[in-house]
């Protein structure tokens, strides 16, 4: 069996998702008996957007859950360094501390000297990050995988020369948090920001895409025992209007929660599509006419699709949860505007919620 991880953005509540990455690490270690089990070893292709793209690099480089998460923690201050004030019209943060962090993590030698490129031998399992690209207006989701199209060593434009902690700075360039990427392909210079401004702020069925279909070159096997997709999420706040009326409705109210709104519906688009093209061993409901199509239940199974049975392309696993109320209330006594995506003061409260809800609902059973 293929096993394949995608991991969300949303920032700081990365922390949520490393807590769900802890306990499945430790459970596949006490289950096969390897103690030094990292999920690098365990995993064949992993991706990741945004602050999802940093922790699938670092788990691709053979990095345990522990030290990553004690990454986020002891640089988090250094990660939101704010920018000078003359350059805060462009951005909230400035670019250089975690640049700095990318360069001394994901490098060939200890001194952080010599960058280690998108086709480093470092990376122990297939690597996608997503960005979008603002010079071309396209989403770019970028993997080591050999035989891509636009990995060929011979040409000018070969994505493996790229160095791999400028692809990850690039793929969290959020923007107004952070400032966009430049980056030199072919002689010419391409400007990339975030993937979270692209479809694939949940990457899962995008990986599922370039694993299978034949123009990305891979063409892993379909079936229940043949494919294992897992998709972990940053944790979800549903956008609404609150108490507002639609008089009340300001270009300033849209600008503040169109964004969100877009990006995390276009999340539950992707987690459906997986639950409809796999077979969904785990997941919460999407909502309350839908359900949760776990186990081929009702609603799962549609007309075939390109005469295949739906529901047979893959075991699919999504973890991710819907605060509650008492949640937003607690992380609200916390900061003001509830769970921001940029807010330090909010780790202890996500660790707290990560290892409670991966305590409840991991089983070992679904990942062997």
């Amino acid at each position: 069996m293929k096993r394949l991880l995608a991991l969300d953005g949303g920032g700081i509540r990365g922390i949520f998702t490393l807590e769900v990455l802890a306990r499945m690490e430790e459970m596949l270690r006490a289950k096969t008996g390897k103690p030094n089990m990292v999920l690098g070893d365990y995993f064949d292709y992993i991706a990741g957007t945004s602050t999802g793209g940093i922790i699938a690099t670092c788990l691709s480089w053979g990095m345990p859950v522990a030290e990553i998460e004690d990454l986020y923690i002891r640089r988090g201050m250094d990660i939101f360094r704010p920018a000078p004030w003359y350059k805060r019209w462009q951005s909230k943060y400035a670019a250089e501390a975690i640049t700095g962090m990318l360069k001394e993590v994901f490098a060939e030698d200890e001194a952080g000297r010599v960058p280690a490129l998108l086709g480093t031998r470092k990376l122990r399992t297939l690597l996608c990050l997503v960005m979008r690209n603002y010079s071309t207006g396209s989403p770019w989701p970028i993997s080591n995988n050999p035989a891509a199209k636009f990995n060929d060593p011979a040409s000018p434009e070969c994505n493996l020369r790229i160095p791999l902690w400028q692809l990850v700075r690039a793929s969290t360039a959020a923007p107004t948090f952070f400032p966009p990427e430049t980056i030199v392909l072919g002689g010419r210079q391409q400007v990339f920001v975030d993937g979270g401004i692209t479809p694939y702020n949940n990457p899962s069925l995008l990986l599922y895409l370039m694993a299978t279909l034949p123009c990305f070159h891979l063409e892993w096997e379909r079936g229940l025992d043949k494919l294992l997709l897992v998709s972990i999420g940053t944790g979800r706040v549903r956008v609404t209007s609150g108490t507002a009326t639609a008089e009340e409705m300001s270009l300033l109210f849209h600008a503040r929660r169109v964004p969100v709104a877009l990006i995390d519906s276009s999340s539950l688009q992707q987690d459906l599509l997986c639950r409809v093209l796999g077979q969904c061993r785990f997941g919460d409901e999407i909502d309350c006419e839908i359900g949760d199509l776990k186990d081929g239940g009702a609603g799962a199974n549609p007309s075939n699709i390109r005469g295949e049975a739906s529901g047979n392309h893959f075991t699919y696993l999504r973890y991710n949860l819907l605060f509650s109320a008492e949640q937003i209330a607690l992380a609200r006594k916390v900061t003001r505007t509830g769970f921001d995506i940029d807010n330090l003061k909010l780790i202890p409260l996500l660790r707290d919620i990560g290892a409670a809800y991966a305590e409840r609902n991991l089983r070992s059973e679904d990942l062997l």
